[in-house]
């Protein structure tokens, strides 16, 4: 073994230590036979030399070694998983509407919720096929946005419940937290609901009214538990105090409405609205990343961003200048930030944060 510095090295030597960031990040593992590609990450990051083998470097004037990305047939797209995902999506559009037809008779009726809870069952066999990031519902039209967000948000909730450690005996009532706590929009204004520009001061204090009557709408409802009612009043609440209806601090919120606030906001700025676009996931999640600290709770928000920014090296990205590159590696302090390759070159979007990750290319 030999310390060579960066400025040395040869595609095809072999590492002999980990290699690190200078924040700590693994950057290349142990054992790991040099790529072109990785040379260039290397001098990107600034690091000045490496421990390599004393046989390889005897050896580097011979081919370097090849090494290819684990990728098998069957993490391609086969018959059987074209049909679960055209599954999901019927299941999905049938919950659509039930929760459509819910919100609109919920005035004149009970809430029909052992249908929805069927429904909901039915839609959560296929969550397999939803990916929280990628997932866009196909031909949404703007009025119905109140739905599909109460859909999202309840697949999302339902994630979250498992990623964090909750008992399987939440899943199912997160999932109806998620469901149902815009259910109090039932009672507000359209006008006001779907109006296309900002709302008046009191036209927004008419609309945070929706909390509390959706606590109302769920008071005697059956086959939900306490934790989805204060779902649907506290999931505008901040921990630092300064959400609504009640001003709660911290702990006196409750863990499904944590979730669903988290879920809620993820949702609400990445779906398209009447009176602005469709924003990127990766900056919303820098902006939720930025609002943990004092309004989103800062342990949900942290194990959402990690499961959602788990990315392989080599998957391929579109960015907002409209190039397409593939991840090269994602340090763990800036998952939303990694080094993307475009064309041979190497952009560093810790760097360059004028641009950003548009979406992922499937």
């Amino acid at each position: 073994m030999t310390t060579v510095p960066v400025s040395e090295l040869k595609a095809g030597l072999k590492l002999q230590s980990d290699v690190f960031t200078e924040m700590g990040s693994l950057l290349l593992p142990k054992g790991r036979i040099l790529l072109p590609r990785d040379l260039e990450i290397l001098e990107a990051f600034l690091i000045q030399q490496v421990e390599v083998g004393t046989d390889d470097i005897a050896k580097s004037g011979s081919e370097p070694t090849t090494v290819r990305s684990g990728t098998s047939e069957s993490q391609g797209a086969s018959l059987d998983g074209r049909d679960e995902s055209e599954q999901f999506q019927d299941e999905y559009d049938k919950m659509v509407m039930l929760v459509k037809n819910a919100f609109q008779s919920v005035l004149v009726s009970n809430l029909s919720i052992y249908e929805l809870r069927g429904q909901l069952e039915s839609l959560l066999a296929h969550i397999q096929r939803y990916n929280v990031m990628t997932y866009t519902p196909p031909a949404m039209i703007e009025v119905d946005y109140i739905f599909h967000n109460a859909v999202l948000t309840s697949l999302t909730s339902y994630s979250i419940a498992q990623w964090i450690g909750l008992p399987q005996k939440d899943w199912m009532q997160v999932a109806f937290a998620g469901l149902l706590h815009d259910i109090g929009n039932a009672k507000m204004d359209p006008s006001i609901l779907y109006k296309p520009s900002q709302l008046t001061q009191e036209e927004q204090e008419e609309v945070r009214r929706h909390t509390s009557l959706g606590y109302q709408l769920l008071k005697n409802v059956k086959a939900i538990n306490e934790g989805v009612r204060l779902a649907a009043l506290q999931h505008h609440e901040k921990v630092d105090g300064t959400g609504y209806p009640l001003r709660l601090k911290g702990e006196q919120i409750h863990i499904y409405a944590k979730i669903v606030g988290v879920a809620d906001v993820f949702h609400a700025m990445t779906l398209e609205k009447t009176y602005r676009p469709a924003q990127s996931p990766y900056l919303v999640l820098e902006q939720i990343k930025s609002e943990s600290f004092g309004k989103l709770d800062p342990s949900v928000v942290q194990v959402f961003i990690q499961k959602l920014t788990q990315f392989n090296n080599g998957t391929k990205v579109r960015l907002n200048d409209n190039r397409t590159g593939e991840i090269i590696f994602a340090d763990r302090d800036h998952p939303t930030r990694p080094l993307i390759q475009v064309d041979g070159e190497i952009i560093n979007l810790m760097l360059q944060r004028e641009i950003y990750i548009e979406c992922i290319v499937t």
